[in-house]
């Protein structure tokens, strides 16, 4: 369906709001806009693409529904769909779900290579499969926290500014996130890991996760 250039120049508030009163076209572009965002986001904190693709479905469907909730001076309707889907996932991981391994993936890969050293890495030939399995595996252990910015900084590929806007909080706050996430996960990707770090105290630092 070929979307009117006056759509198309509309903002993504505005969309939703004429998503609302029934103007097909107006979610459709809003759809597009935003689908491959949240799938991204849900597929890397759930390990299942049927898991994202269910969740990504229902965050267009909750924008409908909790429009009335989006409010422009708690960030952009980006950060408003992202927070729908941290609830969907939220509600996944409490129903325990089996854990499940990416399928062959380079931004792991890629990952990888930032958190361990030359010195401490595998044969090139394992990189995208035990390797990968391993940082999947060591990113899903990360508190929730810490999580968030490891998927959205380094596998989504967001700004600090942008992830600080999904997760309403300082950039700062995110840059110190990052490196202590990083320097848990370099621990717990060495070959031979020593004494973990002890992460007990550390708090959500003023973000909503």
């Amino acid at each position: 369906m070929t979307i009117p250039h006056q759509l198309s120049a509309r903002s993504d508030a505005e969309l939703l709001q004429l998503a609302v009163a029934g103007e097909e076209q107006a979610f459709l572009l809003l759809y597009r806009r935003l689908k491959a965002a949240i799938f991204r986001y849900v597929f890397y904190m759930t390990s299942s693409r049927v898991i994202a693709e269910e969740v990504t479905q229902e965050v267009f469907i909750a924008l409908l529904k909790d429009a009335h909730n989006y409010k422009t001076e708690r960030g952009d309707i980006v950060a408003f769909a992202f927070g729908i889907a941290r609830n969907f996932i939220r509600r996944i991981q409490r129903r325990e779900r089996p854990y499940e391994p990416f399928p062959e993936d380079t931004t792991l890969a890629a990952v990888s290579g930032k958190l361990i050293s030359e010195s401490d890495a595998l044969p090139d030939q394992m990189i995208r499969s035990e390797l990968a399995e391993r940082v999947q595996a060591a990113v899903a252990s990360l508190p929730d926290h810490y999580r968030q910015v490891v998927v959205l900084c380094d596998l989504c590929e967001l700004s600090y500014a942008e992830t600080a806007a999904r997760l309403r909080c300082a950039v700062g706050t995110i840059r110190s996130r990052l490196s202590r996430a990083h320097a848990l996960l370099a621990e717990k990707l060495k070959p031979h890991r020593g004494p973990q770090p002890d992460i007990g105290a550390a708090g959500p630092e003023g973000c909503i996760v």
